[in-house]
């Protein structure tokens, strides 16, 4: 079976424009922890109130993604609603 992917989205980082892909209507979120923080950090920042409601309005798992930042240093921060 051939995959299907459509591109949902894409964002300016650093020069650079990221593309975000969905498929089979889920969106999966870049791979690279760098690009991650970037992308979760605008989310929170821009659309979401908590980790927790992006993390359930995108059907993204929390944990994978604390994990994945933890790797490269940082710690969501609840009061800042932010990666720091």
């Amino acid at each position: 079976m051939t995959e299907v992917r459509n591109r949902d989205m894409h964002f300016q980082s650093k020069n650079r424009t990221i593309e975000i892909w969905h498929r089979k209507g889920e969106l999966m979120l870049p791979k690279d922890p760098v690009m991650l923080l970037s992308f979760v950090n605008m989310k929170l920042r821009d659309f979401y109130t908590s980790l927790d409601a992006l993390c359930e309005e995108m059907d993204a798992d929390r944990q994978g993604i604390v994990e994945k930042l933890a790797g490269i240093g940082y710690r969501y921060d609840e009061d800042r609603n932010q990666f720091v």
